[in-house]
C-alpha cells in the first residue's frame, strides 16, 4: 500500500489500508483515514488531518504552509473530511494564527485541476471547484456550490449554499445562496437570477422556489432599497426555511452582497 519511495514522518498515523504512491512525502502530525489515496509526488504537509476515502491526487499539495508573510511557523492546521476528491497541482494551504487557525474542508467536495484554496477558507461539502478556481484567504464556501474555471475570489467574500460561479468571474463581494453570478467581458460581476435548474435537480419544492422567486423580485426588482425590501420579505413570505435563510445571509454579510 506504501511505495518505498514515499517519505513518512515518525508522527504521521495513517490507517492500514492507505495507499501511498512514489515519491509522495508526508509531514509531521498528520492522520490519514481509511480508503484514501495519495498520489505520486503529492506532499501533505505538517499538521494535516485527513478523513476516509479520499482521493489525492499526484503533484497536489495539501497542508502547505500559508502564503501569508505575517506567518512564522505557528501550529496551524488544514482538516479535510471525507469524500473528496484533489485533483493533480491542486494546493490547500493551512490556516494562520491571525485566523481561524486550520482550513476546514467539508465532504464530498471536488478540486479540480490547479485549484486553490489559501489559508483559512471555510468549504463545506458537495462543492466543486473547477481548474484554476482560487480562493483568497478567510473565504467561506457554503454547501453544494459550483465555482467555474478560473475564477478568483477575494480575501473574506462568502458563498452562499446552492450558488453558481460562471467561468472567469471576479468575485469580491458576497454571493447570495441560490443564485447565479457571472462577469462578462471584464464588467463587473452581476447576479443573474437564480439557480433554478440547480435548485430542482437538489429536490426544492415548487413552492420553495416560487417563494425564493419572490424574494428575488423584491430585493433587486421592485426598486426597493435593501433594508425596505427585507422588511416586505419578512412581512410577505413567512414558514420557509430557503428565505428565512436567504435574509440571514444577507444581514450577516459584511462585504456587501453581489447585485444584479
Amino acid at each position: 500500500m506504501i511505495h518505498p519511495t514515499a517519505i513518512i514522518d515518525s508522527t504521521a498515523h495513517l490507517a492500514s489500508d492507505v495507499e501511498v504512491g512514489p515519491y509522495a512525502i508526508i509531514g509531521k502530525h498528520v492522520t490519514i483515514g481509511k480508503g484514501t489515496s495519495i498520489g505520486a509526488h503529492a506532499v501533505i504537509g505538517d499538521w494535516t488531518e485527513i478523513g476516509e476515502n479520499n482521493q489525492i491526487f499526484h503533484q497536489s499539495s495539501v497542508g502547505a504552509p500559508p502564503q501569508d508573510l505575517k506567518y512564522r511557523g505557528e501550529e496551524c492546521w488544514t482538516r479535510i473530511g471525507s469524500g473528496n476528491m484533489i485533483r493533480e497541482f491542486a494546493t490547500i494551504h493551512r490556516g494562520t494564527v491571525t485566523g481561524h487557525a486550520e482550513t476546514v474542508i467539508g465532504n464530498n467536495n471536488m478540486f479540480m485541476a490547479y485549484a486553490h484554496v489559501a489559508h483559512d477558507c471555510r468549504i463545506g461539502n458537495g462543492v466543486v471547484m473547477a481548474n484554476v478556481a482560487t480562493l483568497a484567504g478567510h473565504v467561506t464556501i457554503e454547501d453544494n456550490v459550483i465555482i467555474g474555471g478560473l475564477v478568483a475570489v477575494h480575501q473574506f467574500t462568502s458563498i452562499g449554499m446552492n450558488a453558481m460561479v460562471g467561468g472567469g468571474t471576479m468575485v469580491s463581494l458576497d454571493i447570495l445562496p441560490y443564485s447565479i453570478a457571472t462577469s462578462a467581458r471584464r464588467r463587473d460581476t452581476k447576479l443573474r437570477g437564480l439557480n433554478l435548474i440547480g435548485l430542482r435537480r437538489r429536490g426544492f419544492s415548487p413552492e420553495a422556489i416560487n417563494n425564493l422567486k419572490k424574494a428575488y423580485k423584491s430585493l433587486f426588482m421592485a426598486g426597493l432599497k435593501q433594508p425596505d425590501a427585507i422588511a416586505r420579505i419578512k412581512a410577505e413570505i413567512t414558514d420557509c426555511p430557503e428565505v428565512d435563510y436567504l435574509v440571514a445571509f444577507i444581514e450577516k454579510s459584511k462585504r456587501g452582497i453581489c447585485r444584479g
